[in-house]
């Protein structure tokens, strides 16, 4: 099965099952952080560096 399909399926077992779509992204977000190992990592380190690069540009932080 190819993945849209996959999805299709997960998302009508939760409208049958009355899940809201908020715990249905959450769920799935959390799956594929699970599924893919370092992941939540390199996403921490990216938003991390993002947050250096604007508080430098306010001239809040130095740069070595």
């Amino acid at each position: 099965m190819d993945m849209h399909t996959l999805l299709r399926k997960a998302a009508a077992l939760a409208v049958e099952n009355g899940v809201s779509l908020d715990a249905f992204a959450d769920a799935a977000w959390q799956a594929l952080l699970e599924a893919k190992p370092g992941l939540r990592e390199e996403l921490e380190n990216r938003a991390l560096v993002a947050r250096l690069g604007e508080l430098r540009d306010l001239g809040l932080v130095g740069s070595a």
